[in-house]
């Protein structure tokens, strides 16, 4: 059976177990909330702000929240950076495509001029800063994260041309105690650290993803299932498990009468 005729059949918009939810599915929580709106604020000063947390925890999805955020204000230009294990050069590179400045590979300081002009310009007229966001940030060099520190700043430090989201695993805060990145450590204005979600953090999230699919009732046998599997601290709710838990449950086939001879 086809993906389409799957969620017919249950009366789903899309699969609510899907990597790949709209945004519109995605559970805010009030820790995440917090950290929107503080990072919401941040744009007005610029800075550096962290999410952290090891895989699997939500920084990816509180990252998306971020992002839909910001791009629901008005005058504040977002960019994501899409390649952050980049040496130096393509990073310019990439930079220039994000915010429309055209920069020559073998002139670093032209596109370091042109990248901050570009960025005072912008705050000139909006009064907002530019946004970079960037996933996977664990994945930068520390060559590439000072030139973002030192590109970003200008009049001595004293004034932000950029507000930087990074995201990374534990190996992003490993990597910001490298000595030339203390400088940068000491701009992070606002942090989130995702953590694995309790037993009643997964309840209220398949919850509102059932919902916001559209068929919050599928949640029963579900529900079900998850508990047994907590109870019996199971690793994977697997085909074999599932059986295990509801065989008991299938109807049985009526037994066969006996020909009479």
């Amino acid at each position: 059976m086809n993906t389409k005729k799957l969620l017919a059949l249950w009366g789903l918009k899309w699969n609510p177990f899907s990597p790949e939810l709209p945004s519109e599915a995605l559970l805010v929580t009030p820790r995440i909330e917090s950290f929107a709106w503080r990072v919401e604020q941040l744009v007005q000063e610029g800075g550096f702000a962290l999410i952290s947390g090891e895989s699997g925890t939500g920084k990816s999805v509180a990252l998306r929240i971020v992002a839909q955020r910001l791009a629901a204000l008005r005058d504040v230009l977002v960019g994501v950076l899409e390649r952050p294990q980049s040496k130096t050069t393509d990073f310019y590179r990439e930079l220039g495509d994000i915010f429309a400045v055209k920069l020559s590979p073998s002139n670093r300081w032209g596109g370091f001029r042109a990248l901050r002009e570009r960025w005072k310009a912008h705050v000139a007229s909006a009064r907002i800063k530019p946004v970079l966001l960037i996933d996977e940030a664990q994945e930068m060099t520390p060559e590439v994260l000072s030139e973002l520190r030192i590109l970003s700043s200008a009049d001595f430090d004293s004034t932000a041309l950029l507000t930087v989201v990074l995201a990374g695993d534990g190996r992003l805060l490993e990597l910001l105690r490298h000595e030339d990145l203390i400088p940068l450590g000491t701009r992070i204005r606002t942090r989130l650290l995702t953590e694995a979600a309790s037993h009643e953090e997964l309840g209220q999230l398949l919850t509102h993803a059932l919902a916001k699919a559209g068929n919050a009732s599928l949640m029963t046998m579900s529900a079900e299932l998850l508990a047994y599997g907590m109870a019996h601290e199971v690793q994977q709710l697997d085909e074999k498990f599932y059986l295990e838990v509801f065989q008991a449950k299938l109807p049985r086939p009526a037994a066969k009468k006996k020909a009479r001879l």
